[in-house]
């Protein structure tokens, strides 16, 4: 069958469960098809096409008739569409005859082949009838309001029986839809017709005697239905079946959901094992401690086993001692789509576009088929996993579309969602060809979380190009943020807004550091001895210590590049300062970054070549992955922390020196990149633009010049900030705030 409906007022109307129920049976199967006719512009439907919860049309009949397009495409249904065209006088001298009667004003919305106008129903005088006839248009006034100039002959009724008649459709498998005057036209046409409940009058009258129509009880969508099952297009029995939530509800309370896995496995002699991580991402074991008050709870991600190995459970529990209610659900994906989903696709197209650097990005669909099937496999295990009405939060872009999915699936859980990475502005983020499709996804979340007010901000600039969103609350971002002290500051943020009557929580959430682990590495009883050695190792040279993984957002080689020209602009800094980097390599498989280790090791070379001295090495590069506690020393013992990324989420390397420093009462001065999103944080921040290699050497050189009063000063601002402020703090604002909605 056929579903022609009008939009406002019919199926974008009525109660939520029968909108969802309506949308529900029309997504999951095939054999109804869709056509939305709307007096709407095609370029207000266009954000409707946006919105995954709302079906995607087969054809769109737009203008109250007089554009006709292909709902994939939005290509125009030919020849159809000239037809009218060559009906239509053009807005320009329909503006032009009209100008004279002030009390008809134009309507400023987008439209094409219509010219419309609001006015009070005495205003529409026989004038106004001539010089239609006189333009050769037809007149349409509807809800006492709106009146329309229509090429001769067009109206949502005459297209849609030219488009049936093109299709070849049988004229008893369409059912009609409306709810104003401006659907009649549809009614008259013989269809099977319904007039939704709280229709405008004046259609419900015009129709009182038509055999083929059918006045509803229920509004909107709860209206369609009735008709489905009274016109015996379906059964109730058969609606109800084919729309029944097929997702039992599980039994977590919590539900998170992050590529990571909160334990590691190994295989020994085809056995998986699990033990806990050596190094553990910091978030993870905050984002466990919500589960140690006996909550319970799930934890998705990924495994590249499965039960052909001995040993392997798809769902276990993680720390029986620790967590008793806490299991971890598993989804095996084969190598191949590890490889395609996480290490190419996410790292090849949105990793780049997210930093900037969109010229660098690969967009490939079939790459992209591969990220919507695992992202829905992880929309239906968190399905199965969570409890009726239980929060679900979904971390970063990896995980972008599991919210369309999920919204579908399970319609009463709270999905909130943190951004880890970067979110860059509009005109950035919309060369990626899915925009429409992820910000959809996104826009289904009860809440979105970010590091800093900028990106938020960015998303919702990004969000108002694809649909229409009204903005509910604001708030100052000062003092917790910067506001025009960098790159990424702003004075206020959006908090709340409405998008097609869902009101979102947009949140600024920089994440925390996990003080503890900190705080543990330096209470050891060699690590002031790991620090003793590392500054003589050095000589007693001033230590530049910079840290960080090989990727060109990272701003290593203008970094190098820029301690070069220190050098050879302060000669007196030669054979008194050495520049430590620690540059952790990348996946073997991420071939993008070989050409530049390539050359951040040339230029390493060149400098080394250029300035070293006997006893002295410019430039200290170590390729390799350090131990935490390693780190933490050389954090202890540097003079000075240079971190210039040209583009960073927030960067936690910067937190883990200040907190190095800030626990052994050190002087030592962080130098850091405006452009990461830790500057709007870390106040006491030598900032700098990484941008821009005369900014980056002048703030080193104050740094190694720096007065140690202003230094101890400073680093103790930034200690401040981040004590507060920590990975604990994080994980309780956000879930505090999800629970609030």
């Amino acid at each position: 069958m056929l579903l022609a409906t009008d939009l406002d007022g019919t199926f974008l109307a009525g109660d939520p469960t029968k909108r969802r129920q309506l949308y529900q049976l029309i997504s999951l199967h095939p054999e109804i098809e869709l056509v939305f006719v709307t007096g709407r512009g095609l370029e207000t439907v266009l954000p409707l096409l946006s919105d995954p919860t709302i079906p995607t049309p087969q054809y769109l009949i737009c203008d109250v008739g007089a554009t006709v397009v292909d709902g994939e495409t939005l290509q125009a249904i030919q020849p159809l569409q000239a037809e009218i065209e060559q009906h239509w006088p053009g807005e320009h001298k329909i503006e032009e005859v009209m100008a004279d009667y002030a009390e008809i004003v134009r309507q400023d919305v987008p439209q094409e082949r219509r010219c419309s106008f609001y006015c009070e129903q005495e205003a529409v005088t026989q004038d106004v009838y001539a010089i239609a006839e006189q333009l050769n248009c037809d007149v349409l006034y509807s809800a006492g309001r709106y009146l329309d100039f229509l090429p001769r002959g067009v109206n949502k009724g005459s297209t849609l029986k030219r488009l049936v008649d093109h299709l070849g459709l049988d004229a008893t498998d369409i059912l009609v839809a409306g709810d104003t005057l401006n659907d009649l036209s549809m009614c008259q046409q013989g269809f099977s017709s319904v007039c939704v409940g709280r229709s405008e009058p004046g259609l419900l009258e015009a129709t009182k005697d038509f055999v083929n129509v059918y006045h509803a009880k229920e509004s909107g969508c709860g209206g369609i239905l009735e008709a489905l099952a009274k016109l015996e297009f379906l059964t109730a029995k058969s609606i109800k079946a084919r729309t029944e939530n097929s997702y039992e509800p599980g039994k977590s309370d919590l539900v998170i959901v992050y590529h990571r896995l909160p334990l590691e496995e190994y295989e020994e002699n085809n056995v998986v094992k699990q033990r806990q991580p050596k190094s553990p991402n910091g978030i993870i074991p905050t984002l466990l401690s919500f589960f140690g008050d006996g909550k319970k709870g799930s934890w998705v991600a990924w495994s590249t086993f499965d039960d052909s190995y001995q040993g392997y459970q798809a769902r276990s529990p993680i720390d029986e001692e620790n967590y008793p209610n806490l299991t971890v659900s598993k989804i095996t994906l084969s190598q191949e789509e590890v490889d395609i989903f996480y290490k190419r696709f996410s790292k090849e197209a949105f990793w780049p576009t997210l930093h900037t650097f969109w010229e660098q990005a690969s967009f490939r669909e079939d790459h992209w088929q591969v990220f919507l099937k695992i992202n829905r496999r992880f929309a239906e295990q968190t399905a199965a996993e969570a409890a009726e009405n239980a929060v679900v939060w979904i971390h970063d872009y990896n995980l972008w579309m599991v919210p369309a999915f999920l919204r579908e699936m399970r319609p009463d859980l709270t999905i909130a969602f943190f951004h880890h990475t970067y979110f860059p502005s509009a005109d950035v983020f919309n060369v990626l060809p899915w925009r429409k499709d992820i910000v959809g996804s996104l826009l289904q979340c009860d809440f979105i979380g970010f590091h800093i007010p900028r990106q938020s901000e960015n998303f919702l600039d990004v969000a108002q190009g694809v649909m229409p969103i009204t903005v509910k609350e604001k708030q100052n971002c000062a003092p917790r943020f910067l506001t025009y002290g960098c790159a990424v500051g702003m004075d206020e943020m959006a908090t709340k807004i409405e998008v097609n009557g869902r009101t979102i929580t947009l949140g600024a959430l920089p994440v925390g550091l996990d003080l503890k682990r900190v705080k543990q590495t330096i209470e050891k009883k060699n690590f002031q001895e790991k620090v003793a050695k590392f500054k003589s190792d050095l000589d007693g040279k001033k230590i530049i210590l910079s840290v960080e993984r090989l990727d060109y957002t990272k701003g290593i080689l203008p970094r190098l590049e820029a301690f070069e020209l220190l050098l050879a602009q302060h000669p007196e800094l030669i054979s008194k300062v050495t520049l430590v980097t620690v540059c952790v390599p990348a996946a073997k498989e991420m071939l993008i970054y070989r050409e530049l280790q390539s050359q951040i090791e040339q230029t390493v070379g060149r400098i080394n070549g250029r300035f070293a001295k006997i006893g002295w090495t410019p430039v200290q590069f170590f390729f390799r992955a350090f131990p935490f506690e390693e780190l933490v020393a050389y954090y202890a013992a540097a003079d000075i922390m240079w971190i210039t990324p040209l583009r960073d989420g927030l960067n936690l390397v910067a937190k883990e020196f200040v907190a190095a420093q800030g626990m052994t009462d050190g002087n030592g001065v962080l130098v850091l990149s405006e452009f990461a999103g830790a500057a709007a944080e870390l106040r006491g921040a030598l900032l700098t633009n990484p941008h821009d290699p005369h900014d980056l050497v002048n703030t080193c050189f104050q740094a190694l010049t720096m007065d140690e009063a202003e230094a101890h000063n400073r680093m103790r601002e930034a200690f401040q900030v981040v004590e507060h402020y920590d990975i604990d703090a994080w994980g309780r604002e956000f879930l505090e705030t999800v629970e609030a909605i």
